[in-house]
C-alpha cells in the first residue's frame, strides 16, 4: 500500500497568559481495566500503576455523568501515560466508532522494529486491521504502521520510524 502525505502548516501568533508544558496523559474508559491491564501487560509488557476509585457529586459534575462510580489506574510508557477508567456506575455504552467518526482516537505506540514486533503481536493474538504500512514520500518516507485494536475494540497504531 502507498500512502501520500501532504502537510499544511498555520501561523498565527496569539499572546498567552500561561504555558502548556507538555501532555501529562490521555484517558480510555474501558469495560473491565483487569482485562485491559493483562491484555496490555501481555503484548507490550506495560505495567499498571495502582488502582484508585471515585465517587461523589463533585465527580459527576466534573465528568458530566450523573451517579459516577468510578476505578482508574495509569500505565506510563516513556514519560506520557494512559489513564484507563472504569466506570462502575453508570455502565456505558460499549466502543463502536470508526476512523471516521468525530471524536474516534487512537494511541499510538513507538517501537524499534516493525517486523518482529508485528510477528510477536500476531503470536500473542493480537488483532491487526492490515498488515503493516510503509510511507514512500514526504518527511516520514520509510516511517512503517499498522493498526490494531484492543479487548475494548479501542484502536491502537504501533509505529517504526526508519532505520
Amino acid at each position: 500500500m502507498v500512502l501520500t502525505v501532504s502537510v499544511t502548516c498555520h501561523e498565527r501568533a496569539i499572546a498567552m497568559t500561561f504555558n502548556v508544558q507538555g501532555v501529562h496523559h490521555f484517558g480510555i474508559t474501558v469495560r473491565d481495566m483487569k482485562r485491559s491491564f493483562d491484555w496490555y501487560t501481555k503484548m507490550f509488557g506495560l505495567q499498571p500503576g495502582p488502582v484508585n476509585h471515585g465517587v461523589g457529586k463533585e465527580l459527576s459534575d466534573a465528568v458530566q455523568v450523573e451517579g459516577t462510580e468510578l476505578s482508574f489506574s495509569m500505565i506510563d510508557i516513556g514519560g506520557t501515560r494512559i489513564e484507563f477508567l472504569e466506570y462502575h456506575n453508570p455502565r456505558g455504552k460499549d466502543f463502536d466508532l470508526k476512523n471516521g467518526d468525530v471524536g474516534a482516537t487512537h494511541i499510538c505506540l513507538q517501537i524499534d522494529d516493525m517486523d518482529v514486533a508485528y510477528s510477536t503481536l500476531l503470536e500473542r493474538g493480537a488483532v491487526f486491521n492490515a498488515p503493516p504500512v510503509t510511507l514512500t514520500d514526504g518527511e516520514l518516507a520509510g516511517s512503517r504502521w499498522a493498526y490494531l485494536r484492543d479487548p475494548d475494540g479501542i484502536q491502537l497504531e504501533i509505529w517504526a520510524s526508519p532505520k
